[in-house]
């Protein structure tokens, strides 16, 4: 796995300066078939059901990849794993360690048993639900709010609060590389190919690495 920010650097394209990239603004051209056809199921399925999680704000939820467990990580400090039964959530198991809240959350993309938490007591941690224990924890340099696991399951890319995105060695858990961004970057994705990487940030656009 080339990690975007030595493989494809400021100079390759054609930018200059730490945290630069090809930025892609896009303006809606209006609703697509998919949006409408979503509209048109919630409105004939109208009733919702509430399942306790949390004793506070639930900030992250994540499908395993084989779909049997669903994740959520909160304000509580805790993350909780639920089996899907039918037409209900039943909890699994609550998964604690962190000192803050667990921001985002996401699982492995090819091991159902892996997961990842990233918190704002400036850690990740990585769970296993065979076990319900925590395999390992990285500390890093700032609060933790995004975090996504590479498609080819090598590499953890984390980003906090400063704008400071560090991509992990997964097997290793040590840092690969570090990139310091300009802007304010809300979300972190890589592409199914695994090669590239995409931020949005606070201005209205989508950054390619």
């Amino acid at each position: 796995m080339a990690i975007p920010p030595a493989s494809m650097g400021p100079s390759a394209l054609g930018q200059s300066g730490p945290g630069s990239m090809a930025p892609w603004c896009s303006v809606s051209s209006g609703p697509t078939r998919y949006v409408l056809g979503m509209q048109e199921l919630f409105r004939g399925h109208s009733k919702t059901r509430e399942f306790p999680a949390h004793s506070a704000k639930v900030h992250s939820v994540a499908w395993s990849c084989d779909g049997r467990r669903l994740a959520s990580g909160s304000f509580d400090k805790t993350a909780s794993v639920f089996l899907l039964e039918k037409d209900r959530l039943v909890k699994e198991n609550n998964y604690r360690g962190h000192g803050d809240s667990v921001d985002q959350l996401c699982w492995h993309p090819s091991n159902p048993d892996l997961f990842v938490t990233a918190s704002g007591d400036k850690t990740i941690r990585i769970w296993d639900v065979r076990t319900t224990k925590c395999i390992a924890t990285v500390n890093t340099k700032g609060e933790n709010i995004n975090i996504c696991w590479s498609p080819d399951g090598q590499t953890i890319a984390v980003g906090n609060k400063d704008d400071v995105v560090t991509f992990i060695d997964a097997k290793t858990h040590r840092s690969k590389a570090e990139e310091q961004f300009k802007f304010e970057v809300n979300e972190i994705s890589w592409n199914n190919d695994n090669n590239m990487f995409f931020l949005t940030n606070g201005n209205g656009c989508i950054n390619i690495l």
